[in-house]
């Protein structure tokens, strides 16, 4: 957009707020039009405070990272929105997937119309929990991408947070943000670790067997010895799983996760897949095949990109194996959602013969770069 068209238009913005927002004793008042209320700035990993009181037969929401909402609503049976779901309460990501986590709440917490709510509402990447009046209502749901349609494609990684119009009046106050550091991040999105088996001590190899003697341990972190590689491989086997780990990447740096490996061979095309660990948008890789880049089951399924963190951060990764379905969660956005029993078609028509494998060991695949790995662990999952 060109900078006049652009001054004009945020002029104009700003024009719409004036006529439609005010403030009042210390409350910032929407008479129900207008243009939604905007941070100026973008966010990714945040905690939000905001307290917020409706009249009778109210409605609005909060928008995170510009996307529909933390609902909000009068939940009497006489304001008439109990047939879309309000009788469950306020709080809920309302435009989920029907029956998808976190769409309704799990308790409702409203207190009466005309009474002062308040939300703290936690967000990294896409995985949200939402607390209303201090009850938890949502826990660690993930916001779907209502921008795509068939809700396939990852929310944004940053985005605006916005208090909607709609239709009637809305007060606001006590509005607070406070963003997340990389710790904060990781230790929300791990949750409980219940039933997950740590991998890594901390200080040696002690528990891996294959390519030991190519990588090494420093400063806490399994690292891949520059120039070496081979497949790093926990002793014992697995079927179904979650994983989760840290990970670190120099410029340009290539490894990846050997899932169902059977302890020798390429693990791409002998095990079940290598998850790509990569730095994608290094220029060096500028002409990679979608289904080479961060996350992707390599030379089978694409990820979705731009969601690592920069060279050099922990990235924190969370990989799910069931039957013939992979997930990979990178930084709370999950990246790779897919069934590689349906997939027939491959880069270079090169076939991947291990894809059918229900069983096997799990692993680092090196590849010359001191990629660094730490906090590793797996829980074992019931066969389907």
């Amino acid at each position: 957009m060109p900078a006049d068209e652009r001054d004009k238009k945020f002029a104009d913005s700003l024009a719409d707020l004036a006529a439609h927002w005010k403030v009042d004793n210390g409350e910032l008042v929407n008479d129900g039009k207008g243009l939604y209320m905007t941070t100026d700035k973008d966010y990714d990993n945040y905690e939000l405070h905001v307290e917020w009181k409706l009249i009778a037969k109210g409605d609005s929401g909060v928008y995170l990272k510009g996307t529909p909402q933390v609902q909000i609503w009068d939940t009497t049976e006489e304001a008439g929105y109990h047939k879309l779901g309000a009788d469950k309460g306020s709080g809920g990501l309302w435009n989920n997937s029907a029956g998808s986590p976190g769409k309704d709440p799990t308790t409702h917490a409203d207190k009466p119309i005309g009474e002062w709510n308040k939300f703290r509402i936690l967000q990294v990447g896409a995985r949200t929990s939402v607390y209303l009046n201090d009850v938890l209502v949502v826990d660690h749901a993930i916001l779907e991408n209502f921008f795509d349609k068939e809700r396939k494609s990852p929310l944004v990684p940053r985005g605006p947070v916005q208090l909607q119009t709609h239709g009637n009046e809305v007060r606001w106050k006590n509005i607070y943000i406070r963003e997340l550091s990389p710790t904060e991040a990781v230790e929300f999105l791990k949750g409980s670790d219940e039933g997950f088996t740590s991998l890594f001590n901390g200080k040696d190899l002690e528990g891996w067997a294959g390519a030991v003697a190519n990588y090494e341990v420093t400063d806490g972190a399994i690292r891949c010895q520059p120039g070496k590689g081979g497949v790093l491989h926990t002793a014992a086997e697995y079927g179904d799983f979650v994983a989760r780990l840290e990970f670190k990447l120099p410029p340009g740096g290539n490894n990846g996760l050997a899932i169902r490996y059977p302890g020798q061979g390429d693990t791409a095309y002998v095990g079940m897949c290598e998850l790509q660990i990569l730095d994608t948008e290094h220029p060096k890789y500028s002409k990679l095949d979608p289904r080479q880049a961060h996350g992707s089951a390599y030379g089978m399924a694409p990820a979705a990109r731009g969601y690592h963190l920069p060279v050099g951060e922990w990235n924190y990764q969370e990989v799910t194996v069931k039957g013939s379905s992979i997930k990979v969660e990178l930084n709370g956005n999950v990246i790779l959602d897919t069934d590689l029993s349906q997939i027939s078609e491959y880069m270079a028509n090169s076939p991947h013969p291990g894809k059918e494998r229900t069983s096997g060991f799990f692993g680092f695949a090196g590849h010359s770069d001191p990629v660094e790995f730490r906090n590793v662990s797996i829980k074992a999952l019931p066969a389907e």
